[in-house]
């Protein structure tokens, strides 16, 4: 394989990981989406998992043939149409800075811009759910304007709580529990983003959209 080609590799004996080339784009994550419908179809895999960029096929039994199925995975992604999901979009009510929002100093800091601008940038976008991940009901979002991304903390924060909407390189999310993050948290919501008593648990799937609206600022 070429570095600017598709990769692939074996994850244990049970599971194979194909990595997209390129930058994350939605286009890119429409394939995504498409290799994971058509794959989940494939003998012997018992589930197809997509990633930001990648795709994880999980088998029943130890694939006799690995690297069959990996080459199967190249062709399809030269070969898959894009696949738009029609999701819903729900609108997010959050309170930025202040206690809501620990981290908002630092972005200011990083971005110079102030508090409002950033606010306005962030609630700008519709952002599409790429995929689900990093703990359940986790949302991994598309769309963020670049001018307020911020890198990672330095030091991880041991614990956030759910609802927590921070900023994280060129990426935005919403912890979907109390846990740790190394990202800048600049507000939060009241919205559950898992329940085990709903049905299903995750709020949202890939392909839907969240916007943010700002129902407070806190300075």
């Amino acid at each position: 394989m070429t570095t600017d080609g598709p990769r692939t590799s074996l994850l244990g004996t049970t599971a194979l990981l194909f990595e997209a080339p390129g930058e994350t784009t939605l286009e890119t994550q429409r394939r995504i989406w498409a290799m994971a419908h058509e794959a989940a179809e494939f003998s012997g895999v018992r589930e197809a998992v997509p990633g930001m960029n990648n795709l994880m096929l999980v088998f029943g039994e130890p694939p006799r043939r690995p690297e069959e199925m990996e080459q199967r995975l190249v062709e399809l992604w030269s070969s898959v149409a894009p696949l738009p999901i029609a999701g819903r979009c729900i609108d997010l009510p959050v309170a930025y800075g202040g206690e809501a929002g620990p981290h908002m100093a630092d972005v200011v800091e990083h971005t110079g811009m102030s508090v409002d601008e950033i606010v306005e940038r962030h609630t700008s976008p519709t952002y599409t759910v790429f995929a689900l991940g990093s703990h359940p009901g986790y949302c991994y979002l598309g769309g963020m304007d670049t001018r307020i991304a911020t890198p990672r903390r330095k030091v991880p924060v041991l614990k956030i709580p759910g609802g927590a909407v921070s900023i994280g390189g060129s990426q935005t999310g919403v912890s979907a529990s109390d846990g740790p993050s190394g990202w800048n948290t600049i507000g939060s919501t009241q919205v559950a983003f898992f329940d085990v008593n709903r049905s299903p648990p995750a709020l949202l799937q890939p392909g839907d959209s969240i916007r943010f609206k700002v129902i407070r600022v806190l300075r």
